[in-house]
């Protein structure tokens, strides 16, 4: 059995064909990479009037020069078992440095809109009390976390009357703060003001 591999196998796809949900950009049309159960796109916008918060994408929170697949060029996932010593100290390493992924430091205190699915960290009797933003479905729930410069703790003002893995446009202050939960590490924090059920364009 290779189901850890396979999964990782997944994730670098998602995250080498910049579907973390970053869209290609094709005619002048923005739309999701060819790849099962990712994020959903984000359309372009003109620039954000003064005081309204600017769509970003999933690899505006990635600095340039970060490459997440460094230590895994060249490895053959074919030949590995989950039991391979090699295998788990491949992941064990992977883990690491995804846990540890660095930050765009020209995030911290922008006024941003960013979409992506639901991971459920606490509930009040109104609605959600704070959550993971996740750039592709399944991801902290059914598969690893990802890079934790790609997850974003999101605080929201009012209780958010969403379910796991609903898709949803999030808007508010990001924040280059560290948060360690039993569902992943995220890089960044984002203090919402509105969280809204996820359209092609948002309000």
């Amino acid at each position: 059995m290779r189901a850890w591999l396979t999964a990782l196998a997944l994730m670098a796809a998602l995250v080498l064909s910049s579907a973390l949900p970053a869209a290609a950009q094709t005619g002048g049309v923005v739309r999701p990479p060819v790849v099962p159960s990712t994020a959903p796109s984000t359309p372009p916008s003109p620039a954000a009037k003064p005081g309204a918060p600017r769509t970003i994408t999933w690899e505006d929170l990635t600095p340039r020069d970060w490459d997440p697949m460094k230590d895994l060029r060249g490895l053959d996932f074919g030949i590995l078992q989950d039991s391979d010593p090699r295998a788990q100290a491949m992941l064990r390493r992977l883990r690491e440095v995804w846990d540890n992924a660095p930050t765009n430091p020209r995030m911290d205190g922008q006024l941003v809109r960013l979409p992506g699915f639901v991971v459920p960290l606490e509930e009040g009797k109104d609605g959600l009390l704070e959550f993971l933003l996740v750039p592709y479905f399944g991801a902290c729930i059914h598969t690893p976390p990802p890079p934790a410069n790609q997850i974003v703790h999101v605080l929201p003002r009012n209780a958010a009357k969403f379910r796991s893995m609903e898709t949803v446009w999030v808007s508010g202050t990001m924040r280059t703060v560290r948060t360690d939960s039993l569902m992943g590490v995220a890089s960044y924090r984002l203090e919402a003001t509105t969280v809204e059920a996820y359209t092609e364009k948002p309000r």
